[in-house]
């Protein structure tokens, strides 16, 4: 299944990230994705095609934080209502294309939100979870 089907209008369309938040396998809080300035945006086609970038908008990074995140991608994806799955064929990380991203979703106060497998980050487990916002169609 592409894009359309569950939830109100199912994926189809463009989101501008509205948060980020992460946590260790503890629970406690951890460095936010893409820092505490993130800016993203993400469209789904309905004919099954994907894109999305992501990044730490900040103009400069605080003394001691030396990461700036940024990611983007592109491909063919599958939903099924609450799992995603995007064959990438081009991508910012050079080891992302031709492999696939999985994503789990769920909505929440109308929102998609996107989480993974947990992810090493600083020598620690961190699980994360993108919020996006629906702004406009997509065709």
């Amino acid at each position: 299944m592409s894009g359309q089907g569950k939830g109100a209008d199912g994926i189809v369309g463009v989101w501008r990230l509205a948060k980020t938040s992460a946590t260790g396998d503890d629970g406690a809080p951890m460095h936010p994705p893409y820092g505490a300035d993130p800016r993203g945006l993400l469209v789904f086609y309905a004919d099954g095609r994907m894109m999305s970038v992501l990044c730490d908008s900040r103009k400069a990074l605080p003394p001691g934080e030396s990461v700036r995140e940024y990611m983007s991608y592109c491909g063919n994806y599958t939903w099924d209502g609450k799992t995603l799955v995007t064959r990438v064929d081009a991508s910012a990380e050079p080891s992302r294309v031709g492999g696939e991203q999985t994503r789990f979703t769920h909505f929440e106060d109308g929102l998609l939100v996107l989480t993974q497998k947990p992810r090493p980050w600083q020598g620690k487990m961190q699980h994360r979870a993108l919020y996006w916002e629906k702004i406009a169609a997509a065709e």
